[in-house]
C-alpha cells in the first residue's frame, strides 16, 4: 500500500468508486475469504506481542504471558437481517452468539464483549430495550459481562457492531493451522436447520407483503425458526473438550456452512480432506423440511450458513475420547494436499466441495 504525507492539503474532489461487477477481467477476482487474505497483506503484524492477525476466527494478543483472543462483527439491516420477521430481542441474542462464536472458535472463553447500535427515529426506547434485552439474555447464558455500550445516530437502517474478548491458556489456543493427516474432523449439533428456518420465513414474507392481513403459521417448525433467529453459543462444546483433555488441533467457527469451515481448515493447514455425505449431522425435521421446499438437503449442510456451530480437528489417539462429548460428529479425515477437497457421496462417488466465499 502506498504512503502518503498526513500534513497534505485537503482537496474537494468527486471520486468514481467501481463495484466488483465493474472490475474488467484483467483485474483479480476474489471471493469474500480470498479477498480478505488479499487484503491482509496491507497489514503487518509490527509488535511481537500480536499472536495471530487477520486469517483466523479471532485475533489474538500476548499479555505479560496470557493471551486475550477479541473479534468484532458489524450486523446492518436488510443486509444481516431483517426486522420483517426478526424480533428485536432474538436479533439482541443472535449478535451476541455470533460474536462470540469467534472466540470459541480458537477454543478460548468468551469473557466480554463490547456492544455499539446505530439507531434512527423509527426506533423508540422500548425497541431499544429490547434488543438490550436478548443480547443480556445472551451473555448470561455464557457468563460475559457487557463492559462497554455507545448509542448513536443511524438516518435509516439499525446498525450494531459487536466485539466479543476472550481469554485463553497458551497451550490451548487452537488456530485453523494445525491439522494433520490422517486426523478426524468433527462437528458440534447439526446443520441446515438454520438455513431451512430462513427459507420459510423468506417464504411467509413475500405471502405477507401481498396480503398484510395474513399471518404466517409455523406449527411443527419451531426448531427451524429458533435455529435461524436465535441460535445458542457453544460454550458447551469448549468446555466439554477441556473436561475430557482433548486439545484440538485446529479448529474454527462455521458460519457459513460445513464447506468454507473444512477448507478454512484445510487451506491453512496445507491439507486436503474427506467428509462423508452420510455423516452430515441433520435433524429428520431440516431433512423433510428442505425437502418439501425442493432443496437438496447435502447442499444446505455444506452451503445453507449460519449453523454457528465449531469444526475442529483431532488425533486419531482422542477418537474414544471424544465419544463422551454429546453433540459432536465426526464427518470425515483430513488427507494429504494433493487429495483436494472431497464429499464421499452415501454411492460412494467422490464430488469436489464448492464453498461459499472461495473462487476456486
Amino acid at each position: 500500500m502506498g504512503t502518503f504525507e498526513t500534513n497534505a492539503p485537503i482537496i474537494f474532489q468527486t471520486i468514481n468508486i467501481h463495484t466488483m461487477q465493474d472490475q474488467s477481467e484483467s483485474q483479480p477476482q476474489f471471493g469474500k475469504y480470498d479477498l480478505i487474505a488479499e487484503l491482509s497483506k496491507c497489514f503487518p503484524n509490527d509488535n511481537s506481542s500480536t499472536i495471530v492477525g487477520i486469517g483466523d476466527d479471532a485475533s489474538v494478543i500476548d499479555t505479560d504471558g496470557n493471551q486475550t483472543v477479541s473479534s468484532t462483527k458489524v450486523f446492518i439491516e436488510d443486509v444481516h437481517f431483517d426486522l420483517t420477521y426478526v424480533p428485536l430481542k432474538h436479533l439482541g441474542y443472535k449478535v451476541i452468539t455470533v460474536a462470540v462464536t469467534d472466540i470459541l472458535g480458537m477454543n478460548a472463553i468468551p469473557t466480554q464483549v463490547t456492544v455499539n447500535v446505530a439507531v434512527s427515529n423509527r426506533f423508540d426506547l422500548k425497541a431499544v430495550n429490547e434488543l438490550l434485552a436478548g443480547m443480556e439474555a445472551c451473555c448470561e447464558t455464557v457468563h460475559v459481562d457487557v463492559v462497554g455500550l455507545d448509542l448513536s445516530t443511524s438516518r435509516k437502517d439499525l446498525i450494531i457492531t459487536v466485539t466479543a474478548i476472550g481469554e485463553c491458556e497458551p497451550a490451548r489456543l487452537v488456530t485453523r493451522k494445525g491439522a494433520s493427516e490422517n486426523e478426524l474432523v468433527c462437528v458440534s449439533g447439526d446443520f441446515a436447520a438454520a438455513y431451512a428456518g430462513l427459507l420459510l420465513l423468506e417464504r411467509e414474507k413475500k405471502v405477507f407483503e401481498v396480503n398484510p392481513s395474513t399471518q404466517p403459521d409455523f406449527s411443527g417448525k419451531d426448531y427451524l425458526l429458533r435455529r435461524q433467529l436465535m441460535p445458542e453459543p457453544r460454550l458447551d462444546i469448549v468446555e466439554a473438550l477441556r473436561r475430557e483433555d482433548i486439545l484440538p488441533t485446529a479448529m474454527c467457527a462455521i458460519p457459513d456452512g460445513i464447506a468454507a469451515a473444512i477448507m478454512q481448515i484445510c487451506r491453512a493447514s496445507d491439507k486436503g480432506c474427506a467428509v462423508f455425505e452420510e455423516k452430515l449431522p441433520l435433524t429428520e425435521l431440516a431433512f423433510t423440511t428442505l425437502k418439501d421446499l425442493d432443496i437438496v438437503h447435502t447442499v444446505a449442510a455444506l452451503n445453507g450458513g449460519d449453523d454457528y456451530e465449531l469444526m475442529f480437528t483431532i488425533r486419531q489417539a482422542d477418537f474414544e475420547k471424544i465419544k463422551n462429548v454429546e453433540n459432536v460428529s465426526i464427518i470425515g479425515y483430513i488427507k494429504e494436499p494433493s487429495a483436494g477437497y472431497k464429499l464421499i457421496t452415501g454411492d460412494n462417488v467422490q464430488v469436489d466441495i464448492q464453498a461459499q466465499g472461495f473462487r476456486n
